[in-house]
């Protein structure tokens, strides 16, 4: 017989030889491991949380894995340090060369989606699954109207090309009190090169001067931006695996 207990803010799941402790996150259907106990850690979660998405340790992951669980995303967790190592002020006026000109992230999700589509291929490590209506609903519009991690700050923006096609975007978050790069993306074609970097080095210029203390984001292990953020002042806090549970 399963038991349920409440230790803090974990909840607790024990058959009497596997016991699993998880606390639920704000988005509906997932949460985040905190320790397993035992060898029927997927039997009890398919059990109790069949269909949620789990947030683990790459050692806990590897476990549920070996059952039968599915991996989502395999993703490191990075920050910048703003009070430690403030970004030089003029970031803030950088600028793409003419034609190309920065905006403010206001536009319909649909407006993003080729731009989004052209920099995530269906074999991008980031790449998320669904259609254009999954993309759209699941992941862009959430992000712009802050359902997922929060609200969008006023550094999020856009680059738009002459014929005001959106060529590059960035969306940061408030998350928790803490600014959160919820995406970024360029068209991969030679003439849109580096405006990922040219958005991020705009927003921490922005978020230093508003007094903002860090910045947060995840990428996907093998995904070759890492190199970018961490050319951008960002380092690896943590990795994890996100699951689902069939």
């Amino acid at each position: 017989m399963l038991q349920e207990n409440h230790t803090a803010d974990a909840l607790v799941l024990s058959d009497g030889t596997t016991t699993v402790s998880y606390v639920p996150s704000a988005m509906p259907r997932t949460a985040q491991v905190l320790a397993i106990d035992g060898p029927g850690a997927l039997e009890l979660f398919r059990a109790e949380l069949p269909g949620w998405k789990l947030s683990v340790t790459p050692d806990h992951g590897e476990v549920l894995l070996s059952a039968g669980a599915r991996l989502k995303r395999h993703a490191h967790a990075m920050r910048r340090d703003l009070r430690a190592d403030p970004p030089p002020p003029e970031w803030a006026g950088l600028a793409p060369e003419a034609p190309l000109r920065v905006v403010a992230c206001d536009r319909p999700a649909p407006e993003l989606l080729p731009a989004w589509l052209e920099a995530f291929p269906p074999d991008h490590p980031d790449r998320v699954s669904g259609d254009d209506q999954q993309v759209l609903a699941e992941l862009l519009q959430p992000l712009l109207t802050g359902r997922v991690l929060g609200p969008m700050l006023e550094c999020s923006a856009l680059v738009v090309d002459a014929e005001d096609r959106v060529a590059a975007g960035l969306v940061i978050n408030d998350r928790d009190g803490v600014p959160w790069v919820g995406d970024v993306f360029r068209r991969p074609a030679a003439e849109f090169a580096g405006l990922g970097g040219l958005l991020l080095r705009r927003a921490l210029a922005w978020l230093s001067a508003q007094d903002w203390h860090e910045v947060g984001l995840a990428v996907t292990v093998g995904n070759p931006a890492k190199r970018v953020y961490e050319r951008l002042g960002f380092s690896v806090t943590d990795t994890k695996m996100t699951l689902e549970i069939p």
